[in-house]
């Protein structure tokens, strides 16, 4: 279940580095608890927007990486102003924040063992589900190097690979999946990432036959439904709204993934 559409005004408890992402911790003991996978639209209170044509920032739609303590983290790199903000939040800061939106994860059959699989940033969903899940499951994520492997540690146990083999694997994490399936093909696949590792993820379940929930990523301006700014093509005709229908979807639901649905790597 989705929060209300309203905006709340929230203090920031940290910003801390961890390799090259930044881990934002954002004090709300009295919010809705989320479901894996449901993200929050956040925005500072100040200095958001400008520029040499001081243009605004819309709102940037983050997936809530873990709550805890009454506070609910988030995963951010900085890749573009209006993650350098966020990212360059301090203690004690106020931000705006719609959420928790979209549809999250729904959970394995009883007694199969979930493979949580990660990319980059996106790792963030899959840390959250693996403190909500009772039964088995097994991390698996991929990265570019070890700076940003770094994230792995979020997770619990996780498997790592890293494209330039300084952290674990040399290889694609869905090399890892493919030995992880070979070996329990009764295993059900919970992934968010980059879209060519999604593309990835669905094309390897489906010929397998594995049942999977893809958490995908689009540019959103309200996320709630209202623009179709984010949808994707469904298979058969069509479209999702990533905001809404999403941004977990039955990879079943998908011909294939769009190369913008997907968490930058």
């Amino acid at each position: 279940m989705s929060a209300p559409f309203a905006r709340r005004e929230l203090t920031v408890a940290s910003v801390r580095r961890l390799g090259a992402y930044h881990v934002l911790a954002v004090d709300d003991p009295d919010g809705q608890a989320p479901r894996a996978g449901q993200f929050a639209m956040l925005a500072a209170k100040t200095d958001w927007g400008g520029g040499e044509d001081e243009r605004p920032f819309l709102a940037r739609a983050l997936s809530i990486a873990r709550r805890q303590d009454g506070q609910l983290l988030f995963l951010l790199e900085d890749v573009g102003p209006g993650t350098a903000r966020l990212c360059a939040l301090a203690e004690g800061e106020r931000l705006w924040s719609v959420g928790p939106l979209g549809t999250g994860f729904s959970d394995p059959p009883q007694g199969r063992r979930a493979l949580l699989v990660g990319g980059g940033v996106g790792i963030a969903p899959l840390a959250i589900l693996q403190d909500q899940l009772s039964g088995p499951a097994t991390a698996l994520l991929g990265f570019r190097g070890a700076e940003h492997a770094a994230g792995a540690t979020l997770l619990a146990g996780a498997r790592v690979a890293t494209d330039d083999g300084s952290v674990g694997h040399h290889g694609l994490v869905t090399q890892l999946l493919e030995d992880e399936l070979a070996e329990d093909p009764a295993a059900v696949v919970f992934a968010c990432g980059p879209a060519p590792m999604l593309e990835s993820v669905r094309a390897l379940c489906e010929l397998t036959r594995t049942p999977a929930q893809l958490a995908l990523e689009a540019p959103m301006a309200c996320g709630f439904g209202a623009c179709y700014g984010c949808v994707v093509p469904r298979r058969g005709g069509g479209y999702l709204r990533v905001c809404l229908d999403g941004p977990v979807v039955d990879a079943a639901e998908l011909e294939r993934v769009d190369a913008h649905a997907g968490s930058p790597a």
